[in-house]
């Protein structure tokens, strides 16, 4: 036994280096610092992590401004044509706006060639009719989703970042996918996905909540037998969605909810209020805009099922908790702000006891 202590000691040595390893692993590697956003005593603190918010704010940088328009000179339909969406802007506006979406959007080796030909005004193109269906959404959500966006506004480049297609969007997903490598028949649970934080709950909470109307609960406000009718099915589906809206936006559920009951609006942070208008945006531009589209994208364009890329919350958020950290691109590009658009906004309602939340619930000393 004495010959064998040394080899016993070195391997418990190299045991404990391996657990200590694997421990700190799923912890937050310092400097981290928290911020309190809510009542206290209730734990409701945003952990923030300096390093990794330069990482973020490298990665939201607006660029600058193209200068301004000159006021007046002849409208636009009278020089081009084939204008459908941006009827109401002179010669210089439009021909701002489309220098700013080949600078957001295009290719740098195709700059106007991605979405026209050598005639212009042509819709050979179908890149040429979704941006013209894109423009369109970008109107609506800034003068019909204030609610969710404010006067911050949106324009091309919060969803697209200089890319052809924004890098965070989503397909409904069948469980075949190269993603999430599963088969179908688990009921949407399986191997973890890193759109819901690498956990083995449902991969796709997107088409439930975010295309589909499905009802975001945990716990249900009747009793049984007759009232209760929530499962763990849909709790399960739930946590899913405010998993990667919590990805989404790099903030910890306490950004909205209350620690004391995460279920209830009262003494929920206002941030929540936008985040269900938020929800419902994506429902509508998903519907009414993006899958309307399904039939001008090649195949190549669409999903494994055949369905179009779809938005949710990281589509704009990209990690932040508002894009771009809240500065506005849309106030320097008013022919974005502009009213027209082809599809109204949804009724759409009022969250659940929004009234009677205390005003000051969750402050966070945030921009």
């Amino acid at each position: 036994m004495s010959g064998n202590e040394p080899m016993i000691h070195r391997v418990s040595a190299w045991t404990l280096l391996l657990a200590g390893a694997i421990t700190m692993g799923g912890c937050e590697r310092p400097p981290v610092e928290t911020l309190q956003g809510g009542y206290r005593g209730l734990g409701m603190e945003q952990v923030i992590n300096p390093r990794l918010d330069a990482i973020k704010a490298a990665k939201n940088q607006l660029p600058a401004p193209i200068p301004p328009a000159a006021a007046g000179g002849p409208p636009a339909t009278s020089v081009y044509k084939n204008i459908q969406v941006l009827t109401d802007l002179n010669v210089a506006e439009f021909s701002r706006v489309m220098l700013a979406i080949t600078q957001w959007v295009a290719p740098p080796d195709q700059s106007c060639n991605y979405c026209h030909t050598s005639d212009l005004s042509s819709d050979a193109r179908y890149t040429k009719v979704v941006a013209r269906r894109m423009l369109q959404m970008v109107r609506h959500i800034n003068s019909d989703w204030k609610t969710h966006v404010s006067n911050t506004g949106v324009t091309c480049y919060t969803c697209h970042r200089g890319n052809a297609v924004p890098q965070n969007v989503w397909f409904t997903d069948s469980g075949q996918s190269a993603e999430t490598g599963l088969i179908a028949g688990n009921a949407g649970k399986n191997k973890p996905a890193p759109a819901i934080g690498l956990t083995a709950l449902p991969y796709d909470p997107f088409t439930r909540f975010l295309l589909q109307d499905a009802n975001i609960r945990v716990i249900s406000k009747d009793a049984l037998p007759d009232g209760n009718r929530s499962s763990i099915k849909q709790t399960d589906s739930t946590y899913a969605l405010m998993i990667s809206i919590s990805q989404s936006l790099g903030v910890n559920c306490d950004f909205c909810h209350n620690t004391r009951s995460f279920a209830m609006w009262d003494g929920s942070t206002p941030k929540r209020t936008t985040a269900w208008y938020g929800i419902r945006l994506a429902r509508d531009l998903n519907n009414n805009y993006m899958v309307p589209l399904t039939e001008h994208f090649p195949p190549q364009r669409l999903g494994i099922l055949g369905d179009v890329a779809k938005i949710n919350c990281a589509t704009c958020h990209q990690g932040v908790f508002k894009p771009l950290y809240g500065e506005s691109m849309a106030k320097d590009y008013p022919e974005l702000l502009g009213p027209m658009h082809t599809v109204a906004s949804p009724a759409g309602g009022s969250p659940p006891a929004a009234a009677s939340r205390p005003a000051t619930a969750g402050l966070l000393a945030q921009p």
